[in-house]
């Protein structure tokens, strides 16, 4: 382990920037088992929150993106309500100020949280309810997407619930759930009104489905960012006998790199969705060194036990990583954000620059 390492705890100080979050896959499982009482839902399988966690977490590991999604049925079941999907948000800035982390996009998919009757727009209000009320007084600022399911048929409907609530506090529009047979071209006419409204979006691709997906999504749909991202590797060829030798970048990498499109990176549940085998042979690290754009996230907290600390420290252990290369990932996560540019400028600038030059990586 180089000697420049950060720890957990310096790491923890650290002002983080987080922007692949998603809303329905952090809850606390103490959350998930109160919320399960007080609105009935009869679905989990087992009321002890620790076991619960185990549960959750074991389902999600190892077995593919198709299987990890599975265990949100929970979490999912329990968030159908104005009051729980509140609590949900608010502890959700809580727990993510709690980690350093400074500026956050939460997202997640209105159409999930309206099986007892919830309008879309009532489940938006209630989100941002919550990260208000769990922001007060702490020093991070949340702000929401809203995603589509891909599987589904309501992206135009909530790209333009998305942009309704511009001035209130959601940023941007994704679209989500599994990859595969689901191309982003299906919604294409929801990204093309985004577009016409000068509204941000993002796109999950690479994660589940490879380069037809990221070409898809940055071709015809233009995403502004990729949600994951990570099989972009599969465009970029590395020579296993010369390992000095300089990787060769195919068409789509080098356009993708040289557009400066950010990646947003979730190292631990790529592997928990076997696109890794491990945090040392996951790709971030070429792609960091090769100079994409790239971000590093949590996905799902709950599901792969972890949070943003935990990421950078898993990474920094792998990689030989300093505080300087995590300032650099900060910075490239606010550069990347969906909030205006002034804003970005004074968060890096005032809050940023100012705290990693407090912990020597100035």
């Amino acid at each position: 382990m180089n000697a420049a390492t950060p720890s957990l705890e310096e790491i923890r100080r650290a002002p983080k920037a987080l922007l692949h979050d998603h809303l329905d896959g952090g809850l606390r499982p103490a959350t998930i088992v109160e919320l399960a009482a007080e609105t009935g839902y009869e679905g989990l399988p087992t009321r002890d929150p620790d076991e619960l966690r185990r549960r959750i977490t074991r389902a999600a590991a190892g077995r593919g993106l198709e299987a990890y999604l599975e265990t949100f049925v929970h979490t999912v079941g329990v968030m159908q309500t104005p009051d729980a999907i509140a609590r949900v948000a608010a502890e959700c800035a809580e727990d993510l100020a709690g980690d350093g982390v400074v500026f956050a996009e939460v997202r997640f998919a209105p159409e999930l949280h309206t099986g007892r009757g919830l309008g879309m727009d009532e489940v938006v209000r209630s989100v941002l309810e919550g990260f208000a009320a769990g922001s007060r007084g702490r020093n991070i600022r949340v702000v929401g997407l809203l995603c589509a399911m891909r599987h589904a048929a309501h992206a135009t409907e909530v790209a333009e619930l998305a942009v309704r609530h511009r001035h209130d506090g959601i940023v941007g529009f994704d679209i989500a759930g599994a990859e595969a047979g689901h191309p982003p071209t299906r919604h294409i006419s929801a990204f093309q009104y985004l577009q016409r409204a000068n509204f941000h979006f993002t796109i999950h691709a690479g994660e589940g489905f490879g380069l037809p997906s990221i070409w898809e999504a940055v071709q015809y749909c233009g995403t502004e960012r990729l949600g994951h991202g990570v099989r972009i590797v599969e465009d970029i060829e590395v020579d296993p006998d010369d390992p000095e030798a300089p990787p060769r970048l195919g068409p789509l990498a080098a356009y993708v790199r040289d557009r400066r499109i950010p990646l947003e990176l979730c190292p631990t549940s790529n592997v928990h969705t076997a696109l890794a085998p491990s945090i040392a042979e996951h790709p971030i690290d070429l792609l960091r060194r090769l100079r994409f754009r790239v971000t590093i996230n949590t996905d799902n907290r709950l599901m792969s036990d972890t949070g943003l600390s935990k990421e950078m420290r898993l990474c920094a252990e792998a990689f030989g990583w300093t505080m300087a290369d995590l300032r650099w990932l900060t910075i490239n996560a606010m550069k990347s954000s969906f909030i205006p540019f002034d804003e970005r400028l004074a968060l890096i600038d005032d809050v940023v620059k100012p705290g990693y030059a407090a912990l020597g990586a100035g």
